[in-house]
């Protein structure tokens, strides 16, 4: 997962960074909330770790931003150093999920970082994906469609389970390289499309299977569902293969 993290303590947030990394999470830290707010007009996280004061623009604000103007439920949990019961309440009553106090617990931290995670994104949890007649079994890494097996490479298969993960979500670019080839990874962006372009075309995801891959311009990519009348499978549709 991908998380985001905004404290202007930067020892504070290098620990926050470290101890989510551990966790197998890519981190991504902001100092300015007005900064991951112009961030999160153009890219996506799955979480976000928020300080309340801050220089500017505070995590309160920041989260009342999140929720006025992102239509994806992003989780989020307070990290500071406010502690009074007033606090709390004006924390959650503003839309964030969960709140914690400094000094910070390493443990306790994880804990609350998995919880959200499994509450908003149940199917991460699963050994199975199903979407239309799409079936991705994560633990043997298999991609089938109507029950035949489709042949896809390590990256393509990682991609795939992003999107069909978040079905109707548009993941960004730069989520999509981070999650798939890792943090600090130079990788071309045309790496990227080339594999989505060989994904599209081995799984076949048009609207007439009832799953279709689109890309949107700058951004990045949707798997998304079709209507029951665009998703009648044509007579001998069959899924591409893996030359």
């Amino acid at each position: 997962m991908r998380i985001a993290v905004l404290d202007d303590d930067r020892d504070h947030r290098d620990l926050v960074l470290q101890i989510i990394e551990r966790a197998g999470h890519g981190g991504v830290a902001f100092s300015e909330g007005e900064a991951l707010v112009h961030q999160l007009q153009r890219d996506v996280f799955d979480l976000l770790i928020v300080d309340w004061q801050m220089p500017g623009m505070s995590g309160v604000e920041v989260v009342r931003w999140v929720r006025a103007n992102l239509q994806d439920r992003l989780p989020v949990l307070f990290v500071t150093q406010r502690d009074d019961e007033r606090d709390v309440v004006e924390a959650l009553g503003c839309g964030a999920d969960d709140y914690m106090t400094k000094p910070l617990r390493v443990h306790e931290l994880n804990a609350r970082v998995a919880a959200l995670l499994r509450r908003t994104y149940p199917s991460a949890t699963l050994s199975a994906l199903v979407l239309g007649g799409y079936r991705l079994d994560l633990t043997r890494r298999e991609v089938s469609y109507q029950g035949e097996a489709i042949d896809l490479k390590p990256r393509e298969f990682e991609l795939a389970h992003c999107l069909f993960t978040q079905p109707g979500r548009l993941l960004s670019r730069d989520y999509l390289l981070q999650t798939v080839w890792g943090l600090g990874a130079h990788v071309p962006s045309r790496t990227l499309d080339t594999h989505m372009s060989s994904l599209r075309v081995k799984l076949a995801l048009r609207s007439e299977r009832g799953v279709r891959l689109t890309a949107v311009y700058g951004l990045g990519y949707r798997l998304e569902e079709t209507a029951a009348d665009e998703a009648q499978a044509q007579p001998g549709d069959a899924p591409a293969r893996c030359a």
